[in-house]
């Protein structure tokens, strides 16, 4: 009982464990909630693509002395208009003019960033470095984090009518454009947010493992955002928690967390579980 007890209290004893548990939960908050519009729209390969998307910003912010959010705001930006554009003036899908865009911004954030002489690790770049964050840091991701979230939440019937029919907002008076704009901006945010935590290549896990898991348990919206909450924070702390006792990277930690939480949804939700099902069937005499 007594380790069991210290595997949460012992790290705390540190600071910069106090910093990290701090942002972990903030990262797995907003990305959570995030992530079921994400999942519902199916939008997830928009998130990978602006993740992926930032890195050319965050060089160029370096190299001009800005600071790096900056950087990678706008680089994430840039990503989702230039896909949009490309989208509405050609004959590709999204999906394959996403997959253009994103692979073609981070090799050109990769040769950028070998060319240019800078003290940063690549590694903390793509998978994040969560227990390294300095008080600052903490600062700037709840700012970033805790503003995302208050426009999420105040406007999640908007956005998720959006989600769901944006014919039928257009109908009653909502504006589909801003409203479409809007959410990139957000999702832009909340991967700025979360590059320090888990970094450009795992953040895309965060903004989609949680809801999907979500969306295997339940069949109401505001029920899915709970579910999707308590997954992204719950495996966000013990995933800190664990890189701390076992010595292991903290990023990649949270997100094998996150995707056993969700096979386990997916063999064993109540009504979808494959397993549940099989079992219901087997009950029943069928099979």
């Amino acid at each position: 009982m007594e380790s069991f007890t210290g595997f949460f209290t012992e790290p705390l004893a540190f600071a910069f464990m106090q910093r990290a548990l701090v942002v972990a939960v903030l990262i797995g908050a907003v990305s959570s909630v995030l992530s079921c519009y994400l999942i519902l729209k199916g939008w997830s390969l928009m998130g990978d693509a602006i993740s992926h998307a930032v890195l050319p910003g965050i060089v160029l912010a370096f190299v001009l002395g800005l600071p790096l959010a900056i950087g990678a705001f706008a680089g994430g930006l840039f990503c989702a208009v230039l896909t949009g554009y490309l989208k509405e003036n050609s004959r590709v899908k999204e999906d394959t003019v996403m997959g253009v865009v994103f692979s073609g911004m981070f090799g050109l954030g990769l040769v950028m960033f070998v060319k240019v002489d800078t003290d940063q690790h690549l590694s903390h770049i793509l998978f994040g470095n969560i227990l390294g964050v300095s008080g600052r840091d903490v600062v700037e991701i709840a700012i970033v984090a805790g503003g995302t979230l208050l426009i999420v939440l105040g406007r999640w019937r908007d956005l998720l009518l959006y989600c769901f029919d944006p014919q039928h907002a257009r109908a009653i008076g909502l504006s589909v454009r801003t409203i479409h704009y809007g959410l990139l901006i957000l999702l832009s945010l909340t991967i700025v947010a979360s590059i320090k935590a888990v970094g450009i290549i795992l953040v895309v896990a965060m903004l989609v493992t949680p809801g999907a898991t979500a969306y295997l348990l339940t069949d109401r919206f505001p029920h899915m955002l709970a579910i999707s909450a308590a997954v992204a924070i719950g495996a966000s702390v013990f995933g800190t928690l664990l890189s701390f006792k076992i010595d292991v990277a903290t990023g990649p930690a949270i997100v094998l967390i996150q995707a056993a939480v969700f096979f386990a949804a997916f063999l064993f939700a109540p009504k979808s579980g494959l397993i549940t099902r099989k079992l219901a069937l087997r009950r029943d005499g069928v099979g």
